[in-house]
């Protein structure tokens, strides 16, 4: 269908994410070498156009809020200044074993920070 397949969209918010981490607050890979993921427990996508095979696609990213253990990323796929969808991701901090953790409270606190700043328009 020259379009790309809705599935691919998750794929997206999910480098995006690890991306945001990377840039606002610590590597992924740190969470991991403690024994600790996120565990992706929602996802929400509103696709509003289709994005073709070639497309340049860019995600802006941010997060909406953290708790003790679980945290939201919100997205904006654009193509060329349009919008093609909207998305949302909810994460629960997990252990090894996948049983449910406390985000560590100085990342809570960091992660926090960011999720103001970000409503106060930032």
């Amino acid at each position: 269908m020259k379009i790309v397949h809705h599935a691919n969209y998750v794929r997206y918010l999910e480098l995006a994410r690890v991306a945001w981490m990377d840039e606002h607050d610590r590597p992924y890979r740190a969470y991991v070498a403690e024994g600790l993921h996120f565990a992706t427990i929602r996802v929400e996508v509103d696709y509003r156009r289709s994005a073709a095979f070639d497309d340049v696609l860019e995600i802006a990213t941010w997060m909406e809020w953290v708790r003790g253990a679980s945290l939201r990323m919100s997205y904006a796929i654009h193509r060329e200044g349009e919008v093609l969808a909207v998305a949302a991701t909810e994460h629960a901090m997990v252990d090894e074993s996948g049983r449910p953790r406390r985000i560590p409270k100085d990342r809570r606190d960091a992660l926090a920070t960011r999720a103001l700043s970000r409503r106060q328009g930032a």
